[in-house]
């Protein structure tokens, strides 16, 4: 009997832009169908039609990772999913703890920890029922570490660190991997510009001096790697950093630069 063969489905969450666009171009050209997520309908569907235009499969699914209800319809919609990277994310303010909004460190669990929390509850069935599944969680040096400013994005990207890390050991008897990766200064379009809630000079001070921080497809090739081991090797953790950047605080930067701690 002829074997039947399929087209291995990978779902990325943030794909919008940054990290998550640069590991859904990663993932495609790899083999997978990818199902590209976020809450901006037209930046995914420009990315889908990239892609379907260079002669790879990709789909544009609008969700919002922090709707319970939204994820559980979305994962029903699926016919199945190999690999879940739970990419979305992100940081608000630099403010210390004694002065920070409570509604920032709200906002960035959600997104951080209760997204990661929604999307793989949802789909951890069909990564099951997969055979070979790949659970991924895009957390930060932030989740090692923390620095002044950071003590709400660290405290959110500890606990999706902790989420992996406990759901690792819970699904051991199951043929579904977890994957950690924690990278380091990243220079994408918008990380620090959301961070900063649009100020560009702050924003580029975080990279100032810095020759060369990580960028995002130094990011999407490392989970490309990851997610492409054979199935029975599981990459617990990896962190990357650019050479330039020793800690979440220590940086090196050029003579007059300034600049601040991003992870």
């Amino acid at each position: 009997m002829a074997s039947v063969s399929f087209t291995p489905l990978a779902v990325v969450t943030g794909a919008s832009s940054g990290i998550g666009a640069a590991t859904a171009r990663r993932l495609a050209a790899e083999g997978y169908e990818v199902v590209l997520t976020a809450r901006r309908r037209d930046r995914i569907e420009a990315l889908a039609e990239e892609l379907r235009g260079a002669g790879l499969r990709a789909q544009a699914r609008p969700l919002d990772v922090t709707d319970r209800e939204a994820v559980d319809a979305f994962a029903a919609s699926l016919a199945r999913c190999d690999v879940l990277v739970n990419n979305a994310g992100g940081a608000i303010g630099l403010e210390p703890v004694a002065e920070a909004d409570p509604a920032d460190w709200r906002a960035m669990y959600e997104v951080n920890v209760l997204g990661v929390l929604h999307l793989t509850q949802a789909l951890l069935p069909a990564l099951t029922a997969s055979g070979a599944g790949t659970v991924l969680v895009v957390t930060s040096t932030a989740g090692h570490g923390t620095y002044e400013g950071g003590g709400g994005y660290a405290a959110a990207k500890h606990g999706a660190r902790v989420l992996a890390q406990t759901l690792r050991l819970e699904i051991v008897d199951r043929p579904v991997r977890v994957i950690e990766i924690a990278p380091g200064m990243v220079h994408t379009e918008e990380f620090s510009l959301t961070r900063f809630r649009g100020d560009r000079e702050r924003a580029a001070a975080v990279y100032a001096g810095v020759a060369e921080p990580l960028t995002a497809e130094d990011v999407a090739d490392t989970i490309g790697w990851a997610v492409t081991r054979p199935p029975h090797v599981n990459v617990d953790l990896l962190v990357l950093r650019p050479r330039a950047q020793a800690s979440n605080s220590k940086v090196h930067r050029g003579p007059t630069a300034g600049g601040t701690p991003e992870s």
